[in-house]
C-alpha cells in the first residue's frame, strides 16, 4: 500500500490545473517500452488517450532487439538524442501531456516539465539529475559498467541477469526475475549511460512549473528513495506543486503485479489536481 503525500510545495491558482486527457509514458534504460502495456489499456479504460513511444532505436520487440546484439546503430544514440525524440513526440500532440515516466524515463518527465511541455509529470523512481548524482558515489559505483566508463561505445550493453536480479528484481521469486529479464530486458546505449552526467540532465529548480508527482520505492536498489527525496527538496518555487510518496516498491515497480495499486494512486492524484 501507498503512504500518504509526505511532503508538498503549495502552488498557486494558475498551476494548479492540468486539464489534459492524454498521457505520455516514459520507459527507462534497458527495458522495453511494451512494459507500458497494461497501464496503457487501464489509462484508456478511464478515458485518457494514452501512447507509449519507443526510444530511438528501440523500435522492436525485446527478443529482436537482443537479437541484434551488439547494434552499432542504437550504440550510437546519446541522450540528447532520447530527450529530442520525446521533445518532438510530445510538441506534435494537440495539447500538453501528462508525462509519466520510470527510471531513467522519470528523468526524461522532469526534464520536459522543467522547459514547459507537459500539463503534469510524474517521475516513478527517477534517475536523479546530474549534479545529484555527482554527489552519490554509491551511484556510480554501481553502475560503472552501465555509466559510458567502458571502451567500445560503438557497442550495445545487455544488462546480465545477475545485475538484473541486483537492481531491478531485488526480493522476487527467480521465476518472476526469469520471466521478466526474458520478456523486457533489451541492448543499452552507453553513451545515454554517459549522457546522464551531463549538462543536458541540470535542472533549474527555481522556476514555476505544472505539477509534479515523485514515487519512490524503499526496497528500490537502483536508485535509492534517498536519492529521490534529495531530488524533490531540490523544487523550490512556492508557486508549484510537486509530491513526494514513498512506497515499499523495488526498481521493477511499474511491471510488478503491484502495478494497478501504483496507477490507481497516480489517478488518484491527476483527479486531485
Amino acid at each position: 500500500m501507498f503512504s500518504i503525500v509526505v511532503e508538498q510545495v503549495k502552488w498557486n491558482q494558475s498551476m494548479r490545473t492540468i486539464g489534459s486527457g492524454t498521457v505520455v509514458f516514459i520507459t527507462g534504460a534497458f527495458i522495453s517500452h511494451s512494459c507500458w502495456d497494461n497501464w496503457l489499456c487501464y489509462f484508456e479504460e478511464k478515458g485518457y488517450t494514452a501512447i507509449a513511444p519507443p526510444w530511438p532505436g528501440k523500435n522492436a520487440d525485446a527478443e529482436t532487439l537482443r537479437g541484434h546484439q551488439p547494434d552499432p546503430a542504437l550504440a550510437a544514440v546519446t541522450f540528447n538524442d532520447v530527450i529530442g525524440h520525446f521533445t518532438a513526440v510530445v510538441s506534435q500532440l494537440p495539447e500538453k501531456p501528462i508525462v509519466i515516466g520510470h527510471s531513467f524515463g522519470g528523468l526524461i518527465a522532469q526534464i520536459l516539465l522543467n522547459r514547459g511541455l507537459t500539463a503534469a509529470a510524474i517521475a516513478i523512481h527517477p534517475v536523479p539529475p546530474a549534479d545529484t548524482i555527482i554527489r552519490k558515489l554509491r551511484f556510480l559505483c554501481m553502475h560503472f559498467s552501465t555509466l559510458g566508463y567502458c571502451p567500445a561505445t560503438d557497442r550495445t550493453y545487455l544488462l546480465s541477469f545477475r545485475k538484473w536480479q541486483k537492481i531491478f528484481t531485488n526480493g522476487m521469486t527467480l521465476d518472476e526475475q526469469k520471466d521478466a529479464y526474458y520478456e523486457l530486458v533489451i541492448p543499452e546505449t552507453k553513451r545515454v549511460m554517459r549522457g546522464v552526467l551531463t549538462s543536458a540532465v541540470v535542472l533549474d529548480f527555481s522556476i514555476a512549473h505544472r505539477p509534479l508527482l515523485l514515487l519512490a520505492g524503499r526496497r528500490d536498489q537502483y536508485v535509492s528513495a534517498s536519492q529521490v527525496k534529495k531530488n524533490f527538496k531540490r523544487y523550490k518555487n512556492l508557486y508549484s506543486t510537486v509530491d513526494l510518496v514513498l512506497t515499499d516498491r523495488n526498481h521493477f515497480a511499474p511491471m510488478a503485479s503491484t502495478w494497478i495499486e501504483d496507477a490507481d494512486q497516480i489517478l488518484a492524484w491527476l483527479e486531485q489536481h
